[in-house]
């Protein structure tokens, strides 16, 4: 066939494709536009004659395959940063990542600039130990740029055997120069959920990424927490550099903390992006103080979280300001080995906020910062002095030595959010205990 006659032959089936394709869908598009309208022939000869001169012109030799394959991701990556199209290898890291496993760095990206930003890096894996931070912008890969390359193709190259090795040159706000950073490829085997106790009666809990079992994994961490310590009095649930997931799983942790209630809604062009997703009966924590942290690295599902728990008034928000994505992306498959991730819906919190670049704001906004305690054994009181009173109402005399054990554990010095969130829940605690009982106090001079 000559070169002219396949165009025209390509001409015709794209039309006739689309022409079939706009009219399954016509019972769902909502929309002004003329659904049975064909492609315009102008635009489509355009197509055509860039094609042709491509394949009989370019420097070096090219598919046709390749030509239409490389068409179709262009339509995507110029519609937002979420829509790609997905070869074999991209298809099925999506599918195992849903999972919870996949090889790689462990980072969640998007792309900005024609660059790729990091939205966090995910706990746990090479990238977090090897300090890569959210917002960071990754300009080049083993001193290679990557201007000019779909996501989809730069991720794929951040990916390798387990044990090689990869050089990120990032841009850092705050940094003068751009920074080279060595990475270990790994195995990521990212845990959902994870739990213990942050102080007594307080627990804490991490939700890392919401895979498609994190609804069944963080019930399951409820249940344990309340179990072994049947006085808890407040839970942290910590969303801090979680780049979101599984939709569905957001609206299960959410589910697990309310009786009832709206949750989430989407808005879409077809009628099956359009849901809403409502708590069931049963608070499997009782109404326990809840606080929840968030920062820039919080995106998607965590947002969806973050925003359900504020509007509905069940927890108090914490942190920074989250990254602001929320858009849903659905997973289209073409074949067995290949699919497009295309943007089909906008999410909304109960209130009706959108996230969409937006984010959701903490109701108590705490910047991440270092703190240390100023000589915390130097304080001298009452019962330091030689000669003093006892108190005779109290069981044990405080001394200086229980105030050396009194000191903060290392890792709330060292999370200086994660222990305003904690003396948060026990003022609320002390406010509550207060309200329950009246107090009688004598004037003392």
């Amino acid at each position: 066939m000559s070169c002219k006659s396949f165009v025209v032959a390509t001409l015709w089936l794209i039309t006739a494709a689309v022409s079939v394709v706009q009219a399954a869908d016509k019972s769902e598009v909502k929309t002004t536009d003329n659904i049975n309208a064909l492609l315009p022939l102008k635009d489509l000869q355009l197509f055509t004659k860039v094609f042709d001169h491509i394949r009989k012109a370019y420097v070096n030799p090219v598919t046709d395959e390749e030509l239409l394959e490389n068409a179709i991701k262009g339509m995507l990556s110029e519609l937002d940063p979420h829509s790609s199209y997905l070869d074999k290898n991209s298809f099925t890291d999506l599918q195992v990542k849903t999972k919870g496993e996949f090889g790689g760095l462990g980072i969640e990206v998007s792309s900005e600039n024609g660059f790729v930003k990091v939205v966090t890096p995910i706990d746990g894996t090479p990238a977090a130990s090897a300090g890569v931070l959210p917002g960071d912008l990754i300009i080049q890969l083993d001193k290679k740029t990557l201007k000019g390359l779909s996501l989809e193709e730069a991720i794929q190259k951040m990916r390798g055997p387990k044990g090689s090795s990869v050089i990120l040159t990032i841009i850092r706000e705050g940094s003068k120069q751009p920074l080279n950073i060595t990475i270990v490829r790994d195995t990521i085997k990212v845990d959902s959920v994870r739990s213990d106790m942050l102080d007594e009666n307080y627990a804490y809990i991490r939700i890392a990424q919401f895979q498609s079992k994190t609804g069944n994994d963080f019930v399951n961490a409820l249940k344990k927490l309340s179990e072994q310590n049947p006085n808890l009095e407040g839970i942290v649930l910590d969303l801090r550099n979680n780049p979101g997931g599984v939709l569905q799983a957001s609206v299960e942790v959410v589910d697990a903390l309310m009786s009832e209630g709206l949750i989430v809604y989407t808005k879409g062009r077809l009628d099956k992006a359009t849901n809403e997703y409502h708590a069931d009966s049963g608070d499997h924590t009782n109404g326990l103080p809840l606080v929840v942290l968030i920062n820039d690295g919080s995106a998607s599902a965590s947002e969806i979280v973050a925003g359900a728990l504020q509007d509905q008034g069940r927890a108090v928000i914490m942190g920074t300001r989250t990254f602001g994505k929320g858009s849903v992306q659905t997973v289209i498959p073409l074949s067995d080995e290949k699919a497009i991730k295309l943007t089909t819906a906008l999410y909304f919190t109960p209130s009706g906020r959108s996230i969409q670049a937006q984010g959701i704001e903490p109701d108590i906004t705490v910047e991440r910062a270092r703190f240390t305690q100023i000589n915390p054994n130097a304080k001298v009181g009452e019962a330091d002095l030689n000669g003093h009173l006892k108190n005779t109402t109290s069981k044990k005399e405080v001394t200086a030595v229980d105030k050396l054990k009194s000191t903060i554990s290392p890792r709330l010095v060292e999370d200086n959010q994660l222990y305003a969130a904690l003396n948060l829940l026990k003022g609320l605690k002390v406010f509550d205990r207060r309200q329950s009982k009246s107090v009688i106090v004598d004037p003392v001079e």
